[in-house]
């Protein structure tokens, strides 16, 4: 693309770049807050609807579940729809389930709400894919670890937020029973609002939107012999340690606070949105750290950067699943995390090269394994012969085994290397 931002100007709304690069990762955030909007409430429901441990297992693997497929889909309608209308449909279907799971008054009713709540998860593959669309490749790994950083802030944000918003809702008069459904209202009207400001400020590419410079009919076809990489396969299994971990946290992190360390709602919902505040920063410096690292030594180092953030994970992991205090749990937490969202950005800082042709669906891929992993983690979690702490502990080990088959892929750029085989033949042929 010719006009592809060099630099990252994050207090600019200048451009089309600037301004794609800020309402994308809005969209994502509105949508985090409301995909596990209901996740620091879940102690209210989960007495309210008289769940079990392995019902409310479920419903944490519902609420990631549906998104492995959209997340599969969305990265394919990227590439043929373009990014804006895409963002635009997802965000408007998206905000049903959230307005009506106020209406899930048994077990079987909300299971199904936070399933149809988990498509909206989808909306990082559009994020990563029009920040990519945005960006040169010395700065994508940067701007796609901020964007993605400052989207998965919503879980954060949501986790402090939610309950204050219960709260205040059970101080006008109203039960518990009612406060926790009004107060999916809220993430519902910010999508709309969001889905106005997605189709009004964004455009599908820095040169215009794919009706208007005919890029549509450049995909009319997926290319799935990329299913034959291994490396993509590699970044999907990093993804289910990083990201499938940060969702199932995100899902579990309150109730494991009530129930080992006996916190309130809000003060378990406070430490919980903690470990989701880190993406302020954390995953922009995983993104960042892989763009210099690649600069200095290439796919390679980008690969090994990833092995490293990962192994330092899973001994973060380890750590605090044996936390016996709330202040060494709250330290460990915030140590697997800063190492945890980092692997994040490091991801995605790989992500764009792999295959530079098929970059949505490569960030489908990727993005689903995420989820994949957040829904297996889950049946740790419902588990009734499985603690919380074990299943922590468990984790551990599976993501530092996962960081020494990232450190043994060879992460060269394949991609470009036959794109220069191709173009010396044809000047050969000439």
């Amino acid at each position: 693309m010719k006009h592809q931002l060099t630099k990252l100007n994050i207090l600019s709304l200048k451009g089309v770049q600037m301004r794609t690069f800020h309402t994308t990762w809005l969209m994502f955030f509105v949508c985090f807050f409301g995909w596990f909007g209901l996740a620091p409430l879940m102690p209210t429901i989960r007495a309210e609807l008289h769940l079990t441990k392995a019902q409310v297992g479920n419903t944490i693997i519902a609420s990631v579940a549906a998104t492995i497929i959209a997340r599969l889909l969305i990265g394919k309608l990227c590439d043929t729809w373009g990014p804006r209308k895409t963002a635009v449909r997802l965000l408007l279907m998206g905000s049903l389930p959230v307005f009506f799971v106020g209406l899930a008054h048994d077990y079987t009713s909300f299971l199904l709400f936070r399933l149809a709540i988990g498509v909206i998860g989808a909306s990082f593959v559009i994020t990563q894919f029009h920040t990519s669309m945005m960006f040169a490749p010395n700065i994508k790994g940067t701007a796609n670890a901020v964007t993605g950083g400052w989207g998965n802030l919503g879980g954060g944000v949501t986790n402090m937020v939610m309950p204050l918003i219960f709260a205040a809702i059970v101080s006008f008069g109203y039960t518990k029973a009612e406060a926790w459904r009004y107060a999916m209202i809220v993430p519902g009207v910010m999508m709309l609002i969001i889905a106005f400001l997605y189709s009004k400020y964004t455009k599908d590419t820095p040169e215009g939107n794919y009706d208007e410079t005919g890029h549509k009919q450049k995909r009319t076809k997926t290319d799935w012999s990329i299913l034959a990489d291994w490396r993509i396969w590699a970044l999907t299994l990093a993804y289910a340690m990083c990201f499938g971990m940060e969702l199932t946290f995100d899902n579990v992190a309150s109730l494991h606070f009530v129930d080992t360390f006996h916190l309130s709602q809000s003060a378990a919902g406070f430490w919980a949105g903690i470990f989701g505040f880190m993406n302020l920063f954390a995953r922009a410096l995983g993104g960042i750290a892989s763009d210099k690292v690649g600069k200095k030594f290439g796919m390679r180092g980008k690969g090994l950067l990833l092995a490293g953030v990962l192994l330092l994970e899973g001994f973060g992991l380890i750590l605090f699943a044996q936390s016996g205090s709330l202040m060494i749990a709250i330290m460990s937490m915030l140590t697997f995390a800063l190492f945890l969202k980092m692997s994040n950005g490091a991801t995605y800082g790989i992500v764009p090269f792999v295959n530079a042709k098929n970059v949505g669906l490569v960030s489908g891929i990727v993005g689903a394994g995420g989820n994949l992993g957040g829904m297996l983690f889950g049946f740790l979690f419902k588990s009734t012969s499985v603690t919380y702490v074990q299943a922590f502990t468990y984790i551990g080990y599976t993501v530092i085994v996962v960081s020494v088959i990232v450190l043994i892929t060879r992460f060269q750029n394949q991609t470009v290397t036959e794109e220069q085989l191709a173009e010396s033949k044809l000047a050969g042929a000439a």
